[in-house]
């Protein structure tokens, strides 16, 4: 028995020491040097007119001083923060050391762990760094590696996401970054076109033109045409210009590890869709997009910012890299409106909800101008609930809201009261057992 005692201490002995900890890019500290210099210029955003005064009082030698003392210590900062900081993948977590004063360290369980996402923004990609985001369950906030070289970032990536499959750790690094199927590339003509026809910008646009001189009109203020214009400016910019350059690009394939989607102009971003975590599809379609045949596809993934899957493609390849996200999943060609009394509840708009409920999925319509139907997989919904207003119970209608692990709800609205208790029941019978016949999520599987 000691024989066996000392030979398992000596293995385990052996496991802590072949854990080795790394350090992040070298061109890391120059992003950290500019945590004080970005406190001063919060101040100064902060109280411009207390900045400015003290400024004034400046005289050449002081500010010289100033800057003699910041910069190094801007520097030194930026310096002493990389030095303190360390990662280390073992058998079962991604290990994160931080701090200077006050010590960190996160155990981030490699199953627990939703997607590896590798972002390089413009100046990144100059000085050939990246950085590397996950998403892990039960966190907000993703945890991030930044910077790591851009051949260490994806090798890292492969070997987290080999060892979350259950790859051994000392197999992990010989696996490699799965191979890539393409599925969709979206051409950037197309997706420039799909802009100029999206309501929302012109929308933004036109209220970014009309009222500042409405404003103008009204109160003879430059602040306040300014603290109007330049929000409705932004947006404008954000949903035209914004999402041309981030969607630009954009491409989307099938690999053992998820959907794997990269897309960017200036910042590159390299995402996962991990399988079976997906919650909600949703296949949206503007009103200017009919006549093309396009839509666009979202998701709600659980713990995940990823959102979008595909930004414009045709009905018919959007609907086929759905069934890659959710197998087996059809989308329905038609649904059933509800009742045309619910006409009274909400009129002319009450068109454009819709029902339908397969083997596999829960799926609601709305939206007449921009329609979106959402998909659910019965496995996904979290609970059920039904909901009746005055004049819905006086109409006899009713609404039937799924909730999923994504916090998120999708409804059908204005249901026939008995169709809706019938599908209250029924939908939750369908998630025990969707959730009880699903396979468990595993990558690379």
């Amino acid at each position: 028995m000691e024989s066996v005692d000392s030979a398992n201490s000596v293995d385990s002995a052996k496991s802590v020491e072949s854990v080795v900890e790394h350090r992040l890019h070298p061109v890391t500290p120059l992003r950290r040097a500019w945590a004080p210099v970005a406190v001063l210029i919060g101040w100064a955003v902060h109280d411009p007119d207390q900045a400015q005064r003290q400024l004034t009082g400046l005289t050449t030698t002081s500010l010289l001083l100033g800057l003699a003392v910041i910069l190094p210590t801007a520097a030194l900062y930026g310096f002493l923060t990389w030095w303190f900081t360390h990662f280390a993948v073992t058998a079962a977590e991604l290990r994160i050391r931080t701090g200077l004063i006050f010590r960190r360290t996160a155990h981030i369980r490699l199953e627990r762990i939703q997607a590896v996402d590798v972002t390089q923004p413009l100046l990144a990609r100059v000085a050939g760094v990246a950085k590397l985001r996950l998403d892990v369950i039960g966190t907000d906030k993703k945890d991030e590696l930044a910077y790591l070289g851009e051949a260490q970032a994806r090798a890292l990536r492969a070997e987290l996401l080999a060892r979350a499959a259950g790859f051994a750790p000392g197999t992990a690094q010989e696996v490699g970054e799965a191979p890539v199927r393409r599925l969709l590339h979206v051409p950037a003509g197309v997706l420039a076109v799909s802009v100029l026809l999206t309501g929302a910008t012109w929308a933004t646009l036109a209220a970014a033109l009309v009222v500042p001189p409405v404003l103008w009109l009204a109160t003879h203020s430059l602040w306040t045409v300014l603290a109007a214009a330049l929000p409705l400016f932004g947006a404008a910019g954000a949903s035209s210009v914004g999402r041309f350059v981030g969607e630009y690009d954009w491409t989307v394939g099938e690999s053992p590890d998820g959907v794997r989607i990269d897309h960017g102009l200036l910042d590159r971003a390299h995402e996962t869709v991990p399988p079976g975590r997906v919650q909600t599809v949703r296949i949206v379609e503007p009103l200017l997009w009919r006549r093309r045949g396009w839509v666009r596809v979202e998701l709600d993934v659980a713990g995940s910012s990823n959102s979008v899957l595909v930004p414009v493609a045709p009905r018919d390849i959007a609907e086929s890299v759905v069934a890659r996200v959710l197998p087996g999943v059809t989308v329905p060609p038609s649904l059933i409106r509800p009742p045309r009394r619910a006409g009274w509840c909400v009129p002319f708009w009450w068109r454009g909800y819709g029902l339908a409920v397969t083997d596999d999925v829960f799926v609601a319509r709305h939206g007449l101008l921009r329609r979106s139907v959402a998909l659910v997989p019965h496995a996904k919904v979290q609970s059920v609930r039904l909901e009746q207003g005055p004049w819905q119970r006086f109409q006899g209608l009713a609404d039937v809201h799924v909730d999923t692990g994504a916090n998120k709800t999708v409804t059908a609205h204005l249901r026939d009261a008995d169709e809706a208790a019938g599908l209250l029941q029924a939908q939750a019978d369908r998630s025990r057992t969707g959730r009880r016949e699903a396979r468990p999520d595993r990558w690379m599987a």
